[in-house]
């Protein structure tokens, strides 16, 4: 069969129906549905529950990844569990460009800005977050609407000792600004993997924090985000031949 064929095969066999989706027992189950997503397209995942497709990327912040959890089982919804809560595994969607490059950075949860200043990397809800995670990456070409964009091939990771140690290390340096309330000092150029940005739609978006003399204080809400450059490096490692 010629690419081209299978392609017109895949786009032709129609998608089972609804089930959403009973939570997978096991990696293996819920890899096997990953798996079974590759190559569609969001408008065909939105057609199948009933989700009708925002017209520009920009209005979609999340859509694409709420599709993911209706068609694989995700049960932690706003939960700061992991998404596949019976088997410890976190979803993340990956819009990427034709050069294999994530088009953005990867959100991994909120910052605790009144931080217990005993809090330990291994004990924090970023690392339980980044402990095993479903890396579901889809096209960003601005060519194709949004609609047509298609899922690639999904990725179960876990970090190895080097990268949880990178990690720990970020996650450190970073936390340090926060307990002395210096949250807003941090930059773009802060963490090498791990970074603090602001989270939310603006400067209205905001939590409780400590001010520089230790005070609770509003501030602006933040979240850890992965860098792309950490995360293309997951992704190209991934689908290396042989890998």
């Amino acid at each position: 069969m010629t690419p081209a064929s299978a392609t017109r095969a895949l786009q032709e066999t129609p998608l089972a129906p609804p089930e959403h989706a009973r939570p997978p027992k096991s990696e293996d189950e819920l890899m096997e549905r990953a798996r079974g997503l590759m190559g569609r397209s969001l408008g065909e995942l939105a057609t199948r529950f009933g989700r009708r497709v925002p017209d520009e990327p920009r209005r979609a912040k999340g859509f694409a990844g709420q599709l993911f959890e209706l068609a694989l089982g995700a049960t932690a919804g706003s939960r700061s569990a992991p998404d596949f809560e019976r088997i410890g595994v976190e979803l993340k969607s990956v819009p990427v460009a034709r050069s294999g490059m994530p088009t953005e950075s990867t959100y991994v949860c909120t910052v605790d800005l009144i931080a217990d200043p005993t809090l330990d990397w291994s004990a924090s809800r970023a690392r339980k977050k980044l402990a095993r995670v479903l890396w579901m990456p889809i096209q960003a070409d601005p060519a194709l609407a949004f609609a047509e964009r298609r899922l690639g091939r999904p990725i179960l990771w876990s970090p190895d000792p080097a990268t949880d140690a990178l990690l720990r290390r970020d996650f450190d340096d970073l936390m340090e600004f926060v307990r002395l309330g210096h949250a807003d000092r941090v930059t773009a150029h802060h963490g090498t993997a791990l970074q603090i940005r602001p989270k939310g739609a603006d400067a209205t978006s905001d939590a409780w924090g400590v001010d520089e003399d230790g005070h609770r204080a509003k501030v602006r809400a933040r979240g850890f985000y992965l860098r792309p450059t950490f995360t293309a490096a997951i992704l190209a490692t991934a689908l290396r031949p042989g890998a």
